[in-house]
Formats: C-alpha cells, sequence, structure tokens
C-alpha cells in the first residue's frame, strides 16, 4: 500500500496533489507543530504577471502549539475577494471559482479542520479519491520524532512503499524504511506549464491557479506529468 503523509497547507501547489494521486492513503499530518513563518497558512497566486502572496490571518498560534491547536483569524472574505479580482477574467473563473469561495466562507474555525476541509474539497474537485486519515486520530507514540513518528504511522497503516515530496529527501533514509520493510519515493516533478493570461507561464503559485486556467481533462493530465525516484 503507497502512503503519504503531509502537514495541510492553504491551497497548496499542484505537487501536493500529485502526491495524493500517486498513494492509496494520505495522512493529514495535523498533530506536529506549527511553523511560524512557513506555508501552511499562506501562498501565492498570479497577480500582474507575478507571484502575489495571499496569508490567511490566525489566532492562538506559535511555534509551540500544534497546527490543530491553531484558530482561523477572520480574513476569509479579503482572501476570496483579492481571488475574485485576480482571476475574474481566467478561462475556467466559472467553474474554478466556487470550489475557493466554499473553502473560504466555511464556518470551521479550527486550522487544521479548516485546512482538511480545504484539501478534501479540491481533491473531489480533481476527481482525486484515496483513504484519508487524520494523524491525530491514529494510535501510534506521540513521543516519537521525524523519521521514527513516520515509520510508525506507516507501520500502523500497512504501508510497503512510503512516497514524499522533494523536499523529503534530506529528511528521510532508503536504508532507514527498508530496514522495516518500506520502500521510500519521492514525487519527480515535471515541468508542465499551461496558458495563464497569455504573458510568460508563471510556475509554482497555488492549486487555485491551476484549477483557474485549466478544466477538469486539462487537471487530469497535469496530476499525472510527475515520476517517482
Amino acid at each position: 500500500m503507497k502512503l503519504a503523509i503531509m502537514q495541510p497547507y492553504l491551497f497548496p501547489y499542484l505537487s501536493y496533489f500529485q502526491l495524493i494521486h500517486a498513494v492509496d492513503a494520505f495522512v493529514v499530518y495535523d498533530d506536529v507543530n506549527y511553523i511560524k513563518g512557513g506555508w501552511i497558512n499562506r501562498n501565492f497566486i498570479l497577480g500582474q504577471g507575478q507571484q502575489q502572496r495571499i496569508t490567511l490571518s490566525l489566532s492562538h498560534a506559535s511555534p509551540n502549539s500544534k497546527i490543530n491547536q491553531v484558530s482561523v483569524g477572520g480574513n476569509s472574505g479579503n482572501l476570496l475577494k483579492t481571488i475574485r479580482q485576480h482571476y475574474a477574467k481566467s478561462s475556467n473563473f466559472a467553474a474554478g471559482f466556487p470550489v475557493i469561495e466554499e473553502i473560504l466562507l466555511q464556518h470551521e474555525t479550527n486550522l487544521a479542520k479548516f485546512l482538511d476541509a480545504g484539501l478534501r474539497r479540491i481533491c473531489a474537485h480533481l476527481g482525486l479519491q484515496c483513504e484519508w486519515h487524520i494523524s491525530s486520530d491514529l494510535q501510534k507514540d506521540n513521543s516519537l520524532r521525524g523519521q521514527e513518528k513516520v515509520l510508525a504511522i506507516c507501520e500502523e497503516l500497512g504501508a510497503t512503499h512510503y512516497i514524499n515530496l522533494p523536499g523529503g529527501k534530506s529528511l528521510y533514509d532508503r536504508v532507514a524504511f527498508a530496514s522495516r520493510g518500506i520502500q521510500l519515493s519521492f514525487i519527480q516533478p515535471k515541468t508542465a506549464p499551461y496558458r495563464q493570461f497569455g504573458k510568460e507561464f508563471v510556475p509554482n503559485l497555488s492549486i487555485i491557479d491551476v484549477i483557474m486556467f485549466n478544466d477538469r481533462i486539462r487537471c487530469t493530465k497535469l496530476l499525472e506529468e510527475y515520476d517517482l525516484v
């Protein structure tokens, strides 16, 4: 069984969903520390032909808090207005914007649950289906850290193959996984530009950008543009 484990993020980039596409089961890693200044509550959209950062405001956020102990602030409506302003003339706005609207206007105030709902909604829009778990619901040893905690989750769920994004190459050791009977692989995204507003392609933006410019058929093709290494 192929497994991925990732912290929940605000409208993460395409490769996050390529990772979900590649596995049989996905774990939302909600019981690890919130990283201040990281990307859990912010991302890039396209604004005036370049990256523009959007940030979901939070409360009770500190490096000592778990992601599932942080609360969402009150700027979701403003984020929605910003996204509408920049993408109103995008080619797939009519189909894509209601997805973003539904996510940002939800009433959930717990950050982990808010982001989890967003990930599930985008997966539904993209046609992605896999077994879904929340890390804090699992019966693992929570005193474990880093690679050992990931291995414990793999063993609890019966994973035989753990897949991660490229950034995990510095965190995980193939020999350690192999010693537990688990194959370790990483997503290697391919360069797959798509038409934005007719200008030079701006890569590495939020999934918002992908669904605003691509219909379901094209999104399916983009989700498959990766190798496992």
